[in-house]
């Protein structure tokens, strides 16, 4: 199928207009067309330039004889810290292996084993070519999207803002004009790339949480940014959490094994920065398990057969993002998310390993259906071409201080400054940091570095109003 150009694609009246083209929008896409609908799918690169397609973990589901989905639960709120919304991971877990069904019937291969990851108490995640899992998982859902004549792709085209029209979302305003549709669904991913050092493609940079807050959406839990343990220290290439799983070692400089390798990604993260740097030893794993990423290193510059690599926390996944339900509703109507920008609360305060591409799947899903079963009648919006849309600049300056102010440790002294950044998500990220006095999971405040029992809520951003602390069940 030839995919329609910009102007072929707006002549086309669509159901729902997905932004982003990771495995969350891919999803939802798919998951819309096979119910009837017909879906654009807007990108700002191409198909294969998301997060999704550089995931190397896996995709956590009890499916194993001695697994279930009440352990899995049980685990991913452990990691959490107190945080974990019990209905979003009850959805999450319950859902887990019909998903990876889907993922099959849509061509996606898996492995005959499954992994044992950090901070999962029985394996069960699902790997495919070793750690090449968001790639695979990414190829097989963009072949079934140019060949779905129910959809419409619009690549290379960057979004500014969400088009707003009496009290609901009524499409997005692109570079080259508006585009309207009854139901929006942001699927940008996160903000790892807001900090210096980070693991994620340049590109992510919470553009869609941005969009969301300034439409009036409200967002949450920014303060919580997950720093991977393990990535490249020449060049923050990740090195997959599997790696650990398969049995890698950490090391200080004196060869000595210093943490628990499985302990949660905060704790080991945080370990390694302690020291100021780390190894990883692969030599007692099979490497021919991964051979893309040892393929990777030694393009890098180092023999992983011969002598531990380099390793240093770096930027990771966003936890926070914009508020949804458990179907991704957001508090705008007419406006979805799924994937890394929307934040259902299913991560608490440190996400489980292997449980992101799962999030995409389940809550993808989720957020297809309803958009189709909440489409009002009579959608018929106003031209938009007065409308206009803000951009922030993030540039090398800003990043440096995002590591330094809100990095691994963080203060007030350290925090204040952003307040004043010159883009909104660095300014929402220490407006929640500054207003969460205590250390939980990946959140760690020198200055307040006891966790507090009574703080075990998710702190909400509303446009014009002091952040909130709110339970959700």
């Amino acid at each position: 199928m030839t995919t329609p150009t910009v102007n072929e694609s707006r002549e086309k009246r669509v159901d729902l207009l997905v932004v982003g083209s990771g495995i969350a929008g891919l999803v939802t896409a798919l998951t819309a067309a096979e119910h009837g609908a017909d879906v654009m799918v807007v990108s700002k690169g191409t198909l294969s330039s998301s997060a999704s397609y550089h995931a190397q973990g896996g995709i956590a589901a009890a499916c194993g004889d001695d697994d279930s989905p009440d352990l899995h639960a049980a685990d991913t709120i452990d990691a959490g810290r107190g945080l974990c919304r019990p209905s979003a991971v009850e959805t999450l877990v319950t859902e887990a292996p019909a998903r990876i069904d889907d993922l099959q019937a849509w061509g996606v291969r898996f492995g005959p084993e499954l992994g044992l990851e950090g901070g999962h108490s029985r394996s069960r995640v699902f790997h495919s070519r070793g750690a090449e899992t968001g790639r695979e998982i990414e190829l097989a859902l963009a072949r079934q999207v140019r060949a779905d004549s129910r959809i419409t792709v619009v690549e290379n085209e960057r979004v500014l803002g969400l088009w707003r029209e009496r009290g609901r979302c009524a499409g997005i305003i692109a570079e080259r004009g508006p585009i309207s549709s009854p139901a929006t669904l942001l699927a940008t991913g996160g903000a790892g790339a807001l900090w210096s050092r980070t693991t994620n493609p340049r590109g992510a940079l919470g553009e869609g949480i941005a969009m969301a807050y300034r439409a009036g959406a409200a967002v949450a839990d920014l303060e919580f940014m997950q720093f991977h343990p393990t990535a490249l220290s020449a060049n923050g290439m990740l090195l997959s959490e599997a790696l650990r799983g398969a049995g890698a070692l950490l090391l200080d400089t004196s060869g000595e094994r210093f943490t628990d390798e499985l302990a949660p990604r905060d704790i080991v993260a945080r370990a390694i920065a302690a020291r100021g740097s780390a190894l990883l030893d692969l030599r007692p794993i099979d490497r021919g398990r991964f051979p893309a990423l040892i393929d990777r290193i030694r393009e890098a510059g180092f023999d992983p057969d011969i002598e531990p690599v380099p390793v240093a926390p770096a930027a990771h996944y966003t936890l926070g993002g914009i508020v949804t339900d458990l179907d991704g509703r957001s508090t705008l109507p007419g406006l979805y998310a799924a994937g890394e920008c929307a934040c259902t609360g299913v991560h608490g305060a440190n996400r489980l390993a292997s449980n992101s591409l799962l999030e995409c799947v389940v809550f993808g899903r989720r957020a297809a259906l309803a958009a189709l079963a909440d489409a009002p009648l009579g959608f018929d919006p106003e031209p938009a071409e007065a409308l206009s849309a803000e951009v922030d600049r993030v540039d090398r300056k800003l990043r440096e201080q995002m590591w330094l102010g809100a990095g691994l440790v963080r203060d007030a002294a350290g925090l204040e400054p952003l307040c004043k950044a010159p883009a909104l998500v660095p300014r929402l990220v220490a407006e929640c940091a500054l207003h969460r006095h205590e250390s939980r999971g990946v959140h760690f405040r020198a200055d307040f570095p006891i966790e507090e029992p009574e703080l075990a809520a998710h702190t909400v951003l509303r446009q014009g109003q002091e952040p909130l602390f709110e339970r959700w069940s």
